[in-house]
C-alpha cells in the first residue's frame, strides 16, 4: 500500500467518523472506541495487491449518498430562494396596481416577466433533479457496498457467486447462510425506521467482527444478509452459525431508553459443483423458511 493511500484512507476515516459524532444527539467516548475499533478491522482487511479490498475500505469510510443528499438539499434551497424572490416581485407588482392608475400593459408584462422566470426555474430544477436521479441511479448499479450497513450488498453477492459457480471444481467446501432478522417489521411499526435502521447497522458489526478475514458479509435486502463461509466442514459452519445466533440473541441494544430485544433466523446450505447462484440462494432460502416456521432463533440446513 503506498503512502499516498494511508493518508487518503486516514483523512476519509477522520471525516466520517466526525460527520458520525455530529449525527449523535448524545455522543460519547464509547461510541468513538468502537468506531475505531470498527476502523481498525476495515484496514487490517485491506490486501497490499487487492485493488478490491483497497476500494472496499475507502467505500467504508466514505457515503456517496450523502454527498448527493447534501447537494440535492442545497439545490433545493437554491431553488426555494428564488421562488420566495419571484412571489416577492408578485406581490410588489400587486401593490403597485392599488396605488395608482393601472396600466394594463405595463402590469400585463410584469406577470409576463414573472412568469417566465417561474418557468425558467422549474426547469432548472426538473433539470437538477434528472441529472441527481442518474447519478443515484449510476451509483446503485456500480457501487458494491450498502451504504447503511457497510458490508457488501446484492449486487456483489451475484457477481461473486457468478465467479465461484463458474469454476471448473472447488478444492474446498463452501457455506452460505442466510441470515433474517425475526420480527423486524413489528420492530419497525414499534419503534420506528430509525430504530429497525439501528439494528441493522448493529447486527452487520457483528457479523463483520465474528467471521474470518476470508469469509464474506452481504447485505441481501430488507433486513436479510448472506454470509459465505470459505474452507470449513459442515460441523465448523453449524459452530460459527450457533455462534453468531447467541451473540444477537445476548446483545444489548438500546433505543430511546429500551432495550431491543433482536433475534434471527439462519438457513444454511453448501455448495455443489455444477451450482448456480440461483440454486445455492434458493437451498438457503428454502432452510431459512424452516427455521422461521419451527420458531426462528434456530439454523436448518438444506443440502
Amino acid at each position: 500500500m503506498q503512502k499516498d493511500d494511508l493518508k487518503s484512507l486516514v483523512t476519509q476515516m477522520y471525516e466520517n467518523l466526525l460527520e458520525k459524532i455530529d449525527e449523535q444527539e448524545d455522543a460519547n467516548k464509547e461510541q468513538v472506541i468502537n468506531y475505531l475499533k470498527d476502523s481498525v478491522n476495515v484496514i487490517a482487511t485491506i490486501a497490499d495487491d487487492d485493488l478490491d479490498s483497497m476500494a472496499h475500505a475507502r467505500a467504508a469510510f466514505t457515503n456517496a449518498y450523502k454527498e448527493l443528499t447534501d447537494r440535492s438539499l442545497l439545490s433545493y434551497k437554491n431553488t426555494n430562494t428564488r421562488f420566495e424572490e419571484l412571489a416577492q416581485m408578485h406581490e410588489k407588482t400587486i401593490s403597485e396596481c392599488s396605488m395608482q392608475e393601472i396600466d394594463l400593459s405595463s402590469i400585463t408584462q410584469k406577470f409576463n416577466d414573472i412568469q417566465a422566470h417561474m418557468v425558467d426555474e422549474v426547469k432548472k430544477a426538473n433539470s437538477v433533479i434528472s441529472n441527481l436521479s442518474n447519478q443515484v441511479k449510476i451509483l446503485e448499479e456500480t457501487t458494491n457496498l450498502d451504504p447503511l450497513t457497510k458490508v457488501y450488498n446484492r449486487r456483489a453477492l451475484i457477481s461473486y457467486l457468478d465467479e465461484i459457480c463458474a469454476r471448473d471444481n472447488m478444492h474446498y467446501e463452501l457455506h452460505l447462510l442466510m441470515l433474517d432478522i425475526d420480527n423486524f417489521k413489528m420492530i419497525n411499526d414499534t419503534h420506528g425506521h430509525v430504530a429497525g435502521d439501528k439494528i441493522l447497522m448493529f447486527i452487520a458489526n457483528i457479523f463483520r467482527k465474528t467471521v474470518r478475514d476470508g469469509d464474506k458479509v452481504f447485505r441481501y435486502g430488507g433486513e436479510e444478509f448472506v454470509i459465505v463461509l470459505n474452507r470449513l466442514d459442515n460441523q465448523d459452519c453449524e459452530k460459527i452459525s450457533n455462534r453468531l445466533l447467541e451473540l444477537v440473541r445476548e446483545s444489548k441494544l438500546i433505543y430511546k431508553g429500551i432495550n431491543l430485544q433482536v433475534t434471527m433466523s439462519i438457513g444454511a446450505t453448501i455448495y455443489k459443483q455444477n451450482d448456480t447462484p440461483d440454486a445455492i440462494v434458493s437451498r438457503a432460502d428454502k432452510a431459512l423458511y424452516l427455521a422461521k416456521t419451527n420458531g426462528k432463533d434456530q439454523m436448518r440446513v438444506e443440502n
